[in-house]
């Protein structure tokens, strides 16, 4: 394996990701997904909660990106069940309100759909902890504005950017999609974790999936 000199922020996360182990690479024995389908590679950002000095790290440049966007008070709404840790971790850090939103209202008491306080036209950002085609946000961003509330923004650590249907369901929700780290910057990386063979075979899979097949 050959040294790579980490030059910048996007490279550092996914440094980070790939040294806790948050992405997983493996040719011989590939991961089940989701939807049942066999992948090489799996991206687990959920793991990153266990690593305090790591996601601390993570949610200081997330908060950066937050405060350039945002220089007055803005709502954060953290998507169930991902999204909720990392939305609180961003709250506590920025001191701003939080509310969070569930796949589906709960069966018993009032029914939310929308978990916290919050007024009508509120400015507000969704955060992810990924995001992949941008598919399972649609329900989040809906959601929320038919509460009324406003939102033009999502952030997530890690952005697959190798779907071609992601470009698509973002334009169609209206909103940004901003993020730390993508599959680019874990390519440019993993030679200091996985062989030259795998890196090449990593390559490849990921082209082979930007260019749908």
């Amino acid at each position: 394996m050959s040294k790579v000199k980490i030059q910048n922020s996007r490279q550092k996360i996914a440094d980070i990701l790939l040294k806790i182990g948050s992405v997983n690479i493996n040719f011989k024995n590939q991961f089940t997904l989701t939807s049942g389908k066999k992948s090489p590679v799996y991206v687990d950002c959920r793991k990153l909660i266990s690593f305090p000095k790591e996601r601390n790290l993570i949610i200081s440049e997330m908060a950066k990106q937050i405060r350039k966007k945002y220089k007055k008070s803005v709502l954060i709404a953290g998507g169930e069940t991902a999204g909720i840790p990392y939305s609180s971790f961003l709250c506590q850090k920025l001191k701003l309100p939080m509310i969070y939103i569930r796949k589906k209202p709960k069966g018993f008491g009032k029914g939310k759909l929308i978990e916290g306080d919050f007024k009508s036209n509120s400015s507000s950002i969704l955060i992810e902890d990924m995001a992949t085609d941008g598919g399972s946000k649609i329900h989040f961003i809906k959601s929320m504005r038919k509460s009324k509330l406003s939102v033009k923004d999502i952030f997530v650590i890690f952005f697959y950017d190798i779907y071609p249907s992601a470009k698509k369901n973002i334009k169609k929700m209206n909103v940004n999609l901003n993020y730390l780290t993508s599959w680019n910057e874990i390519l440019e990386v993993s030679p200091n974790y996985i062989s030259n063979s795998d890196q090449i075979k990593l390559k490849e899979y990921l082209i082979s999936i930007a260019n749908g097949k």
